[in-house]
């Protein structure tokens, strides 16, 4: 579904140039529970930014559903995003002026006109899910972390994605409320959704179907 070939990525810091992702490669099938793991600073972020088109690679070639996403304009790749992928973050990213129910809605608010009904009762539907139903016209401040981070992902399930990225989406959280979170990812990838996951949690980790080790750029190891 998703294949990277020889990735590579450079940053520039303090003036010099840093490798941060080196000749790369990995695929990932539809429907699997892919987990990146590594130290901080190994390049496992930038290896997930690349894959969902949030960064360009400097080198190598990336595919999905057998199409060079390295031909695709800047436009047709929002199209991509916005209809095939979905990315949760460790901070939940949610506006605080906006209810609940508006930041599960935020993928349909592409113009100044109204959303539709159908979209409506797709971020109820997606609410209920996560266990928020009940709080849909509260503001993200008057929630917990774990419910802030529960409506990231009823944002990200709204499109009804293909592909769930998600960046270390427990890092900010306590154990309790992390294995929560974990579960719903969990019953996500068993109805089919494709999961691909960077932690530092070796127990969150073995939750998904492949373990991938990034250290210093270089793909070091897989496991199942």
């Amino acid at each position: 579904m998703l294949c990277a070939k020889n990735i590579s990525k450079k940053f520039v810091s303090r003036g010099n140039v840093v490798p941060v992702l080196k000749e790369v490669s990995m695929d990932i099938a539809e429907g699997e529970f892919v987990s990146i793991v590594g130290r901080s600073g190994s390049g496992k972020t930038t290896l997930l930014n690349v894959l969902s088109t949030l960064v360009q690679a400097d080198g190598g070639k990336l595919y999905y559903q057998d199409e060079n996403l390295s031909t695709f304009s800047e436009s047709h790749l929002n199209r991509l995003r916005q209809s095939d992928f979905s990315v949760i973050f460790q901070f939940h990213h949610l506006l605080p002026y906006l209810t609940v129910l508006e930041n599960t809605l935020l993928p349909f608010m592409r113009s100044l006109s109204p959303v539709g009904k159908d979209a409506l009762r797709k971020a109820r539907q997606c609410l209920d899910r996560v266990g928020l139903a009940d709080k849909a016209d509260r503001l993200p401040g008057n929630l917990s972390g774990g419910e802030q981070q529960r409506v990231a992902i009823a944002r990200a399930l709204v499109k009804s994605s293909k592909v769930l990225f998600a960046d270390e989406p427990t890092g900010s959280l306590d154990r309790a409320t992390g294995e929560q979170i974990m579960g719903l990812l969990s019953e996500l990838h068993e109805e089919g959704l494709t999961v691909v996951m960077v932690t530092h949690e070796p127990a969150y980790a073995r939750l998904a179907e492949r373990v991938v080790e990034i250290e210093d750029g270089l793909m070091m190891k897989e496991s199942t």
